[in-house]
């Protein structure tokens, strides 16, 4: 039953943009995708989301978390098979974690807990809260980025997490992940 969760093996390398709502995430995926003319996960989250409030005008509860999580692997593990250089993951499972945390008083399912931690990525690119907020249906803490970022720093180094801070217009930050990538992919011997 728990396998669901579980990353499949992969012929590629994997990195996640992590960090808080609106700093970013979705549009360095793309681009990065577009460079390497590789793939890139979407966050399963937003459209289950966005389905929910537009159906039942009800926003994130606990009991959503599982089916997101689920949903989140279930389509990394689709596409990492479409590539053997780079997967570019908008999100992942630690991040849905952070989120539970945050929301639901520090608590955080058990199931989804053991693999965000188990499943692995070859680095993480943590993106600072230097980016205009946008607003949309989905977000909702805009005055608490600095504490949200905060929660995502802190998740990166208690778990001991290669990671590369994000910061700068969006050029900047493409220009760095990129350089990191290149770093992963072609190691100096």
């Amino acid at each position: 039953m728990e396998e669901k969760y579980k990353q499949q093996p992969a012929n590629c390398i994997k990195v996640v943009l992590f960090g808080p709502e609106s700093t970013g995430k979705t549009t360095l995926s793309r681009q990065l995708a577009r460079y390497y003319n590789s793939v890139w996960v979407p966050e399963y989250a937003r459209e289950y989301l966005q389905n929910k409030w537009n159906d039942e005008r009800k926003t994130c509860e606990p009991e959503d978390l599982l089916p997101i999580a689920e949903g989140q692997i279930k389509l990394e593990n689709k596409l990492a098979q479409k590539t053997d250089s780079v997967l570019i993951c908008d999100t992942d499972l630690l991040e849905t974690k952070v989120y539970s945390e945050a929301y639901y008083l520090g608590s955080c399912d058990p199931t989804l807990e053991k693999y965000a931690l188990e499943n692995s990525y070859d680095l993480y690119f943590l993106t600072y809260i230097d980016t205009p907020w946008e607003a949309d249906d989905l977000r909702d803490k805009p005055e608490h980025r600095k504490e949200m970022f905060d929660a995502f720093h802190d998740t990166l180094l208690k778990y001991k997490k290669p990671f590369v801070l994000l910061k700068g217009d969006k050029r900047a930050r493409l220009e760095t992940a990129i350089k990191h990538i290149d770093n992963l992919l072609n190691p100096k011997e």
